[in-house]
């Protein structure tokens, strides 16, 4: 009947068979069903199963025309007859109630068990009829149950809380509680339900009948997050949920809690909540010792995510807590013969809880000493294949505890042997989670991984076993150069041994990708290697006879461009960044170490990194933009994109995307591109890890900045003969920003382009502004040939006599040839109309 009942959301080859069910079966079963449940309002039985399925059925048919149609006259039977009954309290819960609270708890929260109940199906069916039958039957649902909440308060009040009909009173709190999202989002309803809560739920609390108070926790919990109207009805509904906590009725206490997780989320100011705060985590470690219940997990969590650093006092004692029930859990489960999958979500939820807490203890790193040593054998046994499926759970605690701890501990570093045993043993494809604390090992751990040379070994073996294995798919081997990048980034100078190793691995697999961001990441190694050690680099590349193959792929990938102009390759700002420390490492190599082809090509290299720089501005403008709008991009560890071609990018972990913590460490602010002239005259310099009072030892040098070595770069280029100064671009040169003798360094380089245009015989100075003023190209005397001062001369007189405060110009010099490819009669200007 789901899936052929309705003839339209059929394939077209079973239209004929749905059609024929609907006219001639749908019904049919309908008529059998409904007298198959005909008998229970009698008394009559039939097995939990068969009404359950019975249920489903009906439920199916409101949403048939033939089948509602049908339905129609028995529905005040169908509803308040046979569903209604099955929310009640019977005989059969209470006595479960009595002898086993613990299968009430495992009952009523496990997903298995409400596919085969009959009270899940009749609430479904009541849900469903309000749903999308609700002008006629909404109204007489809720009269129903308005008359039942009061017809119990009646008897409450004529003859005490122990004559109130309260296996009724439970089914109606059932029935509202369930029916939350429709009476949330219909006017008429939803300002009601303040009203209701108050008069109706608010006294449940303190009924007689613990399975009333258990329903009372809950229907006020899914009701927590609306915007009440007297602030006082919210606290007092919490007031009833927190005292539940202590009932001595163990599902009641558990219904309470996971109430209370609705509450505290709902709350928006916790200062009145902060004095209970003791309170309630007490009772939550009595009870994670009564019960294994992953939601007592998730309601902790939504409260230590709430308190935030008021929860540190109690950091140590929580996470106690959560690793001893998850040992318990642990534990129970190997006691199994079948798969338990709530068990397994309580597992997961200790494990999550476990890693709030370590994220809400980030600023107070003395701490997470504290927490190690409970945390220590969770990590060791479930960094095994036994962890399997808590692996990428126990790999973010050990992010936090290598990221925010004060230092990367001994006993930290016993884990390292382990996750490679994993990654090379069974677990490759967690090799993107394991990236994130092998990057902290490295970055905050620099001395101790430079002691011992077997983990530089780790790397290489485990790098060149992923990259050149024909067995892994590339988005598998993408993490193995981010963790190149991240060793030859963090040890700069000390580990010349690794240079050869990663080049050679990276350019072998080269030729070989397919994928565009693989490609990307392999080449951006032999950007870092220059960038770790231009000289080191080249030779070796000059020894292997990669040197050509090396920087003539890169080059092409840094000049590729889509047919809107975008780039194909090093899309996002951390590949730019990577590419550009490259290039500027490559153009302050020494002369010496200067491969011949290389030398002759180094003006596009500038013309190269220019670009590339321009680009880099634009995209942390755009990026500065969006984030001021209120876009965070993918959270801390990263995420995804997609580019041009549809071909996935995964932004992701450590030295990965534009989101992670070595980006997180340079956040920009305006830093003056003075001597390396471009379009953009503002560029961002990086300040570690975004804080004025950070004082951490692996601060990002100012070279870091691709935007600083560049502009060192063109300085020592300005004395480089190889080069020729200036080089052909755009210019704009303030001439009396910063400090004085950089200053008077820009105006050094603005007099040598002046100089430079007196021995070309072509105007090779056009679109002059001075100080901001347009100068029409007509107007600027030609030069060639003339005295190297006469153009700085025009320039004076430009700026009414006095040296000018900012210059901005298009210069082509003798360079421009070889870069355009042309020769010099072929060079012409278009001016408007005119050529």
């Amino acid at each position: 009947f789901q899936r052929y009942g309705t003839p339209k959301q059929c394939k077209p080859e079973h239209k004929p068979f749905a059609e024929a069910f609907k006219r001639d079966c749908s019904c049919a079963f309908l008529e059998s069903y409904v007298r198959l449940l005909s008998v229970l309002p009698a008394g009559g039985f039939l097995p939990d199963r068969i009404i359950n399925l019975a249920l489903q059925y009906l439920t199916t048919a409101l949403t048939g025309s033939n089948t509602y149609k049908m339905m129609r006259p028995l529905l005040d039977d169908i509803v308040f007859q046979i569903a209604f009954p099955q929310l009640c309290h019977n005989a059969a819960d209470q006595e479960l109630w009595d002898t086993d609270p613990n299968e009430v708890v495992r009952k009523g929260y496990d997903i298995i068990e409400e596919m085969y109940s009959p009270r899940t199906a009749a609430v479904n069916f009541i849900v469903e009829l309000c749903r999308c039958r609700s002008k006629e039957n909404l109204p007489k649902v809720m009269g129903f149950m308005m008359q039942i909440f009061a017809r119990c308060a009646e008897a409450t009040r004529a003859n005490g809380p122990a004559a109130t009909p309260h296996p009724e009173l439970g089914a109606a709190l059932h029935a509202i509680g369930s029916l939350q999202d429709k009476l949330k989002s219909t006017t008429g309803y939803k300002e009601q339900i303040e009203p209701m809560l108050m008069a109706h739920v608010a006294p449940c609390f303190a009924s007689p009948f613990p399975h009333v108070r258990a329903k009372a926790c809950w229907c006020a919990g899914v009701y927590a997050e609306i915007e009440f109207q007297n602030p006082a009805n919210f606290l007092a509904l919490f007031g009833g949920v927190v005292a539940a906590l202590k009932d001595d009725q163990l599902p009641v206490k558990v219904d309470a809690t996971t109430a209370l997780g609705s509450f505290v989320e709902a709350a928006e100011d916790i200062e009145q909540l902060k004095p209970i705060l003791p309170q309630l985590l007490d009772e939550f470690f009595k009870l994670m010792n009564e019960v294994e219940s992953e939601d007592l997990v998730f309601t902790l969590e939504t409260i230590v995510e709430k308190f935030g650093e008021d929860i540190a006092p109690y950091a140590l004692g929580l996470a106690q807590n959560l690793a001893a029930a998850f040992w318990k859990l642990t534990n129970s489960q190997d006691d199994k013969d079948d798969d338990d999958m709530n068990g397994a979500l309580a597992c997961v939820g200790c494990l999550r809880a476990i890693a709030t807490i370590l994220e809400s203890i980030s600023t107070l790193p003395h701490l997470y000493g504290q927490i190690e040593p409970t945390l220590m054998p969770i990590l060791r046994k479930m960094l095994t294949q036994e962890g399997y499926d808590v692996y990428e759970e126990i790999l973010e605690i050990c992010s936090y505890i290598t990221y925010y701890s004060p230092t990367v501990t001994p006993a930290m570093w016993e884990l390292w042997p382990i996750m490679f045993d994993a990654l090379e043993s069974w677990g490759i494809q967690y090799f993107e989670n394991v990236l994130v604390p092998l990057d902290n090992y490295i970055s905050r751990g620099t001395e101790h991984f430079l002691a011992a040379p077997r983990y530089r070994d780790d790397v290489l073996r485990l790098c060149g076993t992923v990259i050149l294995a024909n067995e892994f798919p590339e988005p598998e081997c993408i993490p193995a150069p981010k963790l190149m990048e991240c060793v030859l980034q963090n040890c700069r100078g000390r580990v010349d041994d690794v240079v050869p190793g990663y080049l050679a691995v990276a350019l072998e697999r080269l030729p070989r990708c397919k994928g565009k961001y693989l490609k990307d990441l392999l080449i951006q190694v032999v950007a870092n290697c220059l960038y770790y050690d231009a000289p080191l680099t080249l030779r070796t590349l000059e020894k292997n006879g990669k040197t050509n193959d090396a920087l003539s792929a890169w080059f092409a990938m840094l000049s590729a461009r889509t047919p809107n102009g975008k780039r194909k390759h090093h899309k996002r700002e951390h590949d730019k960044k990577v590419c550009a420390l490259g290039l500027t490492a490559l153009l302050r190599a020494p002369a010496e170490a200067m491969p011949p082809a290389v030398a002759q090509g180094l003006g596009s290299i500038t013309s190269v990194l220019v670009a590339l720089l321009d680009d880099l501005k634009t995209q942390m403008t755009e990026r500065k933009e969006m984030e001021e709008n209120g876009y965070r991009g993918h959270g801390f560890w990263g995420g995804g994109d997609t580019d041009d071609e549809g071909e996935y990018v995964d932004e992701d972990l450590g030295d990965g995307g534009d989101d992670d913590p070595e980006d997180e460490k340079e956040p920009l602010d305006e830093e003056a591109l003075r001597a390396l002239a471009m379009k953009a005259r503002k560029f961002g310099q990086f300040d570690p890890r975004g804080g004025d009072d950070d004082d951490d030892d692996d601060e990002t040098r100012v070279e870091d900045d691709p935007v600083v070595a560049a502009e060192r770069a063109w300085n020592e280029a300005q004395k480089t003969p190889e080069i020729p100064s200036p080089m052909s671009m755009h210019y704009a040169l303030d001439l009396i920003e910063g400090p004085p003798e950089e200053a008077a360094a820009r105006a050094s380089i603005a007099k040598q382009i002046f100089a430079a245009a007196s021995r070309t015989p072509w105007r090779s100075i056009r679109n002059l502004r001075v100080n901001g003023v347009a100068i029409d190209d007509d107007d600027v005397p030609a030069l060639s040939g003339g005295d190297e001062g006469a153009g700085w001369d025009f320039v004076e007189s430009a700026a009414g006599g006095t040296s000018p405060a900012f210059l901005e110009l298009d210069f082509f010099g003798p360079d421009v040839f070889e870069r355009l490819k042309i020769e010099p009669h072929q060079m012409r200007f278009t001016k408007g109309d005119e050529e």
